[in-house]
């Protein structure tokens, strides 16, 4: 029987992580989740849960607490990933914060933006220059096994203005330019990178202004009329994994059900 590939997740115990994993063990991955909550006798929520949820799909998933803003963490993410799994064949760089309070941008506290951007900019780029550096690894000393990729799970706030929020836009609009540069640098060793942006997703993150993004979305926000879901983003990330886009290194993948269409 052939090895399953493995792909590591970020932000893998909740929301839009946790439905990634699920579509990603559904399509024959093996999965090193990781989380900053780690509670093993938790079973109805966080990272146990969705460990659950992929063995009964007949995956294996490997639970890791991690902070994503800690770069020492970083090395303890990659020892245990590789301990158990040998290798990384996907990297989903899904963690990340909103702010904790939304604030207008003449209000905006340089605690919060240097927290947004510790945890969803700076921590994102050197893990991934960490796991890019063992793909290459892998990519040198078994040339003829598939390539591995990168995802990074952006934001329509990296394109859309939001002042109430700007700290998170601006860390997503960086965001989305790591995802640039390292798929233009890695194309060397044929490892290609993308970048998924979720529009409104229905997740813990967007609960506090669901009455907000429901009243939009009715008022025709959306053109396709809903609210999206972690498995929407999950199926798009399985689309890119499963090498249907292997000429389209760098490019940008919008899940928002249309919200990219300029409209009159």
């Amino acid at each position: 029987m052939a090895q399953k590939k493995v792909a590591q997740v970020t932000g893998a115990g909740r929301g839009i992580g946790r439905g990634i994993v699920l579509e990603l063990a559904k399509h024959g991955f093996d999965i090193a989740g990781v989380d900053i909550h780690f509670e093993p006798e938790n079973s109805e929520t966080g990272l146990f849960e969705v460990k659950e949820r992929v063995k009964e799909l007949g995956a294996h998933f490997l639970p890791i607490q991690g902070d994503i803003s800690s770069l020492e963490d970083h090395k303890k993410i990659l020892a245990q990933t590789l301990d158990e799994f040998g290798a990384i064949d996907l990297l989903v760089n899904n963690a990340g914060v909103a702010p904790l309070q939304r604030l207008d941008i003449l209000e905006t506290s340089p605690e919060s933006f240097d927290r947004l951007i510790a945890i969803n900019t700076r921590g994102t780029f050197f893990l991934t220059q960490l796991i890019a550096n063992q793909m290459i690894r892998q990519v040198t000393e078994k040339p003829d096994n598939p390539k591995p990729s990168i995802i990074f799970i952006g934001s329509i706030s990296a394109c859309f203005s939001s002042p109430a929020r700007a700290e998170y836009c601006i860390s997503k609009a960086a965001l989305s330019q790591a995802a640039r540069t390292y798929a233009d640098r890695l194309t060397e060793f044929d490892i290609n990178v993308y970048e998924i942006r979720p529009g409104i997703i229905k997740t813990d993150m967007t609960s506090k202004v669901e009455e907000k993004y429901n009243k939009l979305i009715a008022e025709g926000l959306i053109p396709q009329n809903r609210w999206g879901y972690p498995e929407d983003v999950g199926k798009a990330v399985c689309g890119l994994a499963a090498g249907y886009f292997s000429y389209s290194t760098g490019a940008i993948i919008e899940v928002s059900g249309g919200m990219n269409i300029p409209r009159l």
